[in-house]
């Protein structure tokens, strides 16, 4: 009986206890490094990305506004066949 008590117990420690414990861990240790990271490089991963130093006008109605145009790839020439290799044929019969 002492032996099964035990083994309860010990199976309710690792069902519920561990990964608790080492969600809280983990998750102190990732956000130890991302400090570590926004020091060396001078940002958080965290921290709410810069706004642009160009202050938006009020848009009337019917305006729109173009933050972002993506550049116009030129068009592509398709690739002239210059025919494959000759394979010689011979019939079999």
């Amino acid at each position: 009986m002492k032996f099964l008590l035990i083994l309860l117990v010990l199976w309710v420690f690792g069902r519920y206890v561990v990964p608790l414990l080492m969600r809280f861990i983990i998750s102190h240790l990732l956000r130890k490094q991302a400090r570590q990271f926004g020091q060396q490089f001078g940002s958080s991963p965290f921290a709410a990305p810069a706004q642009p130093n160009n202050p938006r006008r009020p848009s009337a109605t019917g305006e729109v506004h173009v933050e972002y145009v993506p550049p116009k790839e030129k068009p592509r020439k398709p690739a002239e066949f210059k025919g494959g290799e000759y394979v010689d044929f011979e019939e079999v019969k």
